[in-house]
């Protein structure tokens, strides 16, 4: 097997207490070939003297200290600039890449064509303290996931779990990195991604994803949270992107799920941007 370089972008923002479990999984890769990029985007934590001191022992790994917090969209395009990797993966300071995360994924890349930019793969649900809540794809039992062009389906349900992606560098190129107008990345990373490239699947858990209450993610649906009017951006996006009315379908669903998400936060403007973005599409 050719062995091209991997970038790992490590973002971390007071991952203290998870830090180092992140970054000594980059270094138990079963692959050789790899660059690690941490960003640490102004921790107000210990998050930088753990990484100091994990790196000291970690040869060729980077270290960028952002001096204010940028977010993470900003953050990972600052470290995607270091980026020298034919393959690129974003891991959250949180989240544990497992031994042959990277192995397989440069395997399934060099059996595909060049239209497939992304690589996903089922995970292993953890809390806090690193104790196993289940699988990804147990949210899936009775279903598929797709893979290939999955443009259609990205726009009106969840079924990629972020921090098992493994994409390739022409996608970040091609988009020109993460929106940076955006609180979170990866709704709006799938659509764009997804218009151009193709999708495929792994059926076996290759990361632990970490499941932390005081995540971004986690407070996704809160009110006055910056993501919901980056959600709404995302669908004015789609809306332009879209070429059919099976898309314009998926557009309608998405937009109506989360103009009820806004209504039961008390949103109402928001709400009100999306009844008028409904309009346009009928």
């Amino acid at each position: 097997m050719n062995t091209p370089l991997v970038s790992v972008v490590c973002l971390c923002y007071n991952h203290e207490r998870f830090v180092e479990e992140a970054l000594q999984s980059v270094r138990n890769q079963t692959y050789p070939n790899i660059q690690l990029i941490v960003v640490d985007d102004y921790s107000t934590d210990e998050s930088v003297e753990v990484v100091k001191r994990v790196l000291s022992d970690f040869p060729g790994a980077e270290f960028m200290a952002c001096l204010s917090n940028l977010g993470n969209c900003v953050a990972f395009n600052k470290g995607f600039e270091k980026a020298r990797g034919d393959f690129i993966i974003d891991l959250s300071a949180d989240d544990v890449l497992l031994p042959e995360r990277i192995e397989k994924g440069v395997k399934i890349f060099q059996s595909v064509g060049p239209e497939v930019g992304v690589n996903f793969s089922d995970a292993e649900q953890i809390d806090e303290t690193g104790k196993s809540l289940g699988f990804h794809s147990d949210l899936f039992s009775h279903d598929t996931i797709p893979e290939g062009d999955v443009y259609r389906e990205v726009i009106s349900r969840y079924f990629i779990n972020s921090p098992t992606m493994m994409i390739r560098r022409a996608v970040f190129e091609k988009l020109g990195g993460y929106d940076e107008s955006l609180a979170y990345e990866d709704f709006d990373f799938w659509v764009r991604s997804s218009r151009y490239f193709k999708y495929c699947y792994t059926a076996e858990p290759l990361v632990k994803r970490r499941i932390v209450t005081s995540s971004l993610g986690q407070k996704q649906y809160s009110k006055g949270s910056k993501q919901l009017g980056s959600t709404l951006k995302v669908c004015e996006k789609v809306y332009a992107l879209n070429k059919t009315s099976e898309e314009n379908d998926a557009l309608k669903k998405r937009i109506r799920y989360e103009m009820r998400q806004a209504l039961r936060l008390g949103e109402i403007r928001l709400a009100w941007e999306y009844w008028k973005l409904l309009r346009r599409i009928f």
